[in-house]
């Protein structure tokens, strides 16, 4: 009984390390973001000064990746922490299961890996953007005909089949059957956190895309939409309210091109 105890006691410690340490990463991507974006609207003489340059060269590009690293971070990784923790609890009476603070973070790596991807197809996107002058130097849409464009996009994907169902999937990853044979080695936790991952790029990508259309520095469009992201994949109608936003961003994409 006393093992048994010590070895809970261990699991217990374990998951508030990894908590804290997905929390603190979250938090420290939100610290960099912060006085960033106020800078960039502001005086632009203090950490966002490298960001004013106006041709692209790969010095450049590779400050632009780590800046969509980081922001990816903020914005996804709060949502991501109770799929991480429930995996980490899962099977753990398991004779083969690694112990909880492994399984999570190898679960929560390839979360970001995905999300590390997908950053570096935004730099690319970004980069082809500022190349045709379709972004101002405030890395925003220099149009409000491309703004509303992308705004329609972002509210019609809202209401389809795929992204449904890849929502689905990132609310089900908070709900993990105890029997999941993919919690049985660190590997298969990656495996399982790169599939997290990919559902989740499946119902946000389109989302993501606002920060051309409002900023990609904006702290509101940063905020808004990781706030989204999060009612979407942990409240219990979240999925109504990505519709609602849908039909939101529809509208006022709408109102951008007849303006």
């Amino acid at each position: 009984m006393t093992q048994v105890t010590a070895v809970g006691s261990l699991r217990r410690r374990d998951r508030a390390i990894v908590a804290v340490g997905f929390a603190g990463v979250a938090a420290l991507a939100w610290a960099w973001l912060v006085p960033v974006s106020l800078d960039m609207y502001g005086a632009m003489d203090g950490p966002s000064a490298w960001m004013m340059q106006a041709r692209w060269d790969l010095r450049y590009g590779a400050l632009i990746f780590l800046m969509w690293v980081v922001m990816m971070a903020a914005m996804m990784l709060p949502s991501a922490v109770p799929a991480i923790l429930r995996l980490a609890r899962a099977g753990e009476s398991g004779p083969r299961t690694p112990a909880p603070a492994l399984r999570a973070y190898a679960f929560g790596g390839g979360y970001l890996l995905v999300w590390t991807a997908f950053s570096l197809a935004a730099t690319l996107l970004q980069w082809g953007l500022a190349e045709l002058k379709l972004l101002s130097p405030m890395m925003e849409a220099a149009s409000p005909q491309l703004a509303g464009g992308i705004l329609i996009a972002a509210g019609l994907y809202q209401w389809t089949p795929l992204q449904r169902a890849c929502l689905e999937r990132c609310r089900a990853a908070c709900r993990p059957s105890p029997q999941d044979p993919r919690l049985e080695t660190a590997t298969g936790a990656l495996r399982a956190g790169l599939a997290h991952g990919a559902a989740c790029l499946g119902c946000c990508w389109a989302l993501m895309l606002l920060l051309f259309a409002g900023g990609v520095m904006s702290l509101a469009v940063i905020g808004a939409i990781a706030l989204l992201v999060l009612l979407e994949k942990l409240v219990p109608f979240g999925p109504a309210i990505g519709r609602l936003a849908g039909a939101a961003l529809f509208a006022t994409g709408v109102w951008l091109l007849l303006s």
